[in-house]
């Protein structure tokens, strides 16, 4: 048995049968004791049923991606067992329900038998059979089993008979491989020297508005958004704050469009099918001039398309989702960490430039489990409104320049048309008022293009620019092709519209730059070439992140392929 720094474990079963609870305990358990994790779920559509899988990577370094290949298998039926076992690697272990007759021509895996079921009933507790799992794992990772009894009772504090049953079915899945041979051992975690928290996208996301200082939610319920409104019924409470189900993806926007008009801070969330729908409200926010922030969790399409799988092909759409001349700001996270960070700045932008922000998640992040550094609040600012305090008479659309928001009520009182309109605000035909407020409303956006980047070995005239959700995946590719002395540079934003000048000026000095995004278009290379930027896509649209292991093979072949012409030239 080989060390090792990390372990993948994959769970794959029916809706319903835990298989989601699996990963996320395993993940919890480690990262509670210093170790690093990150989770990947894929589940059908349906409320109950149907085929679905989560996967755990644990390592003793940050983790970056869901994991290529599969180290341990835990599959809970037949159908299972024969979708994902050519997943796991040579050596690989496969846990079997005893239902579940494995291929004896493959010799490439070691196949167990374990009656997960029966053994939970054992303790009296029919559902701990995702804990019988976990004390297997135990003996194959060769992980303590106090790291998951100490997990149990930490979680179930205060509910003895619960303790007792899952502690019981630990010490069942472990005695039931207790004769089988470890598959690593990654040995003792290297806690960091900073604060965790062990946190989903969308959890992450919500919190990050509520620091921000989101005072009105009003949203409606669709894959993979619902869970940041029903974070907000339960946490946006107190005075002055206000979370509702809206009866539609139009009444949900419009009310936020209300809410900004009246000076809060507001915000909704959807994903693909909701944010076309809202298109005539952003809009209405855009022409307005009203700040609000509308949170897009892509998911596979279009049309009802993919609704629980991930996706990224939302973002051209996100930057002109009105008709006419319209560009929104838009910000696209790329970790779980990004989406805290990222809905603070959305509310800043929302402010600094007085009108509706775009983020952009997608379904990997939003149930993407993972440890990340628990926020420093204090160093992260917030942008408040800047209110006209003068007198009646005021005229906001004058100036080509921002300026002060009025707040209904006090000095200062304006019209919020939609149609085009005067420097009073209201409605007007003439050319020379469309000309000054469009040129008033581009201009504004030149407030925003201060936004950092990353870059790393800038020399190269070779880029890498992921987007979004793929950064991990697309980094960890990066870093492996470094080590294999890939001359190749890397550069990465989550502010995506508009993108920073300096960072325009970086790529378009050089030759070629590759830009990986899980969508059938290249929709971010596409906007980069209209920019005069030398930009291809490697695409995939299959419902799943990038592998890093394909991302090397397909960024090899165009870096060679572009060596190759200049040669050739």
């Amino acid at each position: 048995m080989a060390s090792q720094n990390e372990i993948v474990v994959r769970f794959a079963g029916e809706g319903g049968q835990g298989v989601v609870t699996a990963a996320e305990m395993l993940a919890r358990a480690a990262t509670g004791v210093g170790f690093h994790a990150l989770t990947f779920a894929t589940f059908p559509s349906q409320i109950l049923g149907g085929p679905t899988w989560t996967q755990a990577r644990v390592a003793k370094e940050t983790v970056l991606s869901p994991g290529d290949s599969v180290d341990i298998l835990v599959a809970f039926n037949d159908e299972a067992y024969q979708e994902h076992r050519t997943d796991v690697r040579d050596g690989g272990v496969i846990l079997l329900d005893p239902s579940v007759n494995p291929d004896n021509g493959d010799q490439s895996h070691r196949c167990i038998h374990v009656p997960f079921d029966d053994l939970a009933k054992e303790t009296g507790e029919s559902r701990a059979a995702n804990m019988v799992v976990m004390g297997g794992l135990s003996k194959l990772i060769n992980m303590p089993l106090e790291y998951f009894k100490d997990f149990v009772s930490e979680r179930f504090a205060g509910r003895d008979s619960i303790i007792e049953a899952n502690h019981k079915a630990l010490d069942l899945g472990l005695n039931q491989l207790k004769d089988e041979q470890a598959i690593s051992d990654l040995g003792a975690p290297i806690p960091p020297d900073y604060k965790q928290i062990f946190i989903k996208g969308n959890e992450a996301l919500s919190i990050g508005a509520v620091h921000a200082g989101i005072e009105f939610y009003f949203g409606y319920p669709i894959s993979p958004a619902t869970p940041i409104l029903v974070f907000m019924e339960k946490n946006l409470l107190g005075e002055g704050k206000f979370a509702y189900q809206a009866s539609s993806e139009i009444e949900a926007i419009t009310g936020i469009v209300g809410a900004g008009f009246s000076g809060k801070k507001s915000m909704t969330a959807t994903s693909g099918p909701g944010f076309t729908l809202m298109g005539e409200g952003i809009g209405l926010a855009w022409m307005a001039e009203i700040p609000c922030v509308v949170v897009d969790v892509q998911r596979g399409g279009p049309a009802t398309g993919l609704p629980t799988k991930t996706e990224q092909s939302d973002l051209l759409t996100a930057i002109s989702p009105a008709h006419g001349d319209a560009k929104i700001p838009v910000i696209a996270a790329g970790t779980v960490e990004e989406c805290f960070y990222a809905a603070v700045h959305a509310f800043n932008w929302a402010e600094t430039y007085q009108g509706p922000v775009i983020i952009l998640s997608e379904h990997s992040l939003a149930e993407r489990a993972q440890n990340i550094r628990v926020p420093e609040l204090s160093e992260t600012p917030v942008q408040n409104r800047i209110t006209y305090q003068g007198n009646n008479g005021y005229l906001r659309y004058e100036s080509k320049e921002i300026s002060p928001f009025p707040i209904p009520g006090n000095p200062g009182s304006y019209v919020a048309n939609g149609s085009e309109h005067d420097i009073y605000g209201d409605t007007t035909h003439l050319a020379k008022y469309h000309i000054h407020m469009t040129e008033r409303r581009f201009g504004k956006l030149a407030l925003l293009e201060n936004a950092p980047f990353e870059s790393d070995n800038p020399a190269s005239k070779i880029a890498l620019m992921p987007w979004g959700g793929s950064k991990g995946s697309v980094l960890e590719a990066y870093n492996i092709l470094r080590n294999q002395n890939v001359d190749i540079a890397w550069y990465y934003t989550m502010f995506i519209n508009p993108l920073a000048p300096d960072l325009l000026k970086a790529l378009k000095e050089k030759d070629l730059v590759i830009v990986p995004e899980l969508n059938y278009q290249g929709q971010f290379a596409s906007l980069l070439r209209s920019q005069g930027i030398n930009a291809e896509a490697i695409t995939q649209y299959t419902g799943l992140p990038f592998k890093s292991s394909f991302l090397v093979e397909r960024i090899n072949e165009l870096v060679g392929k572009y060596k190759k012409d200049m040669v050739v030239g």
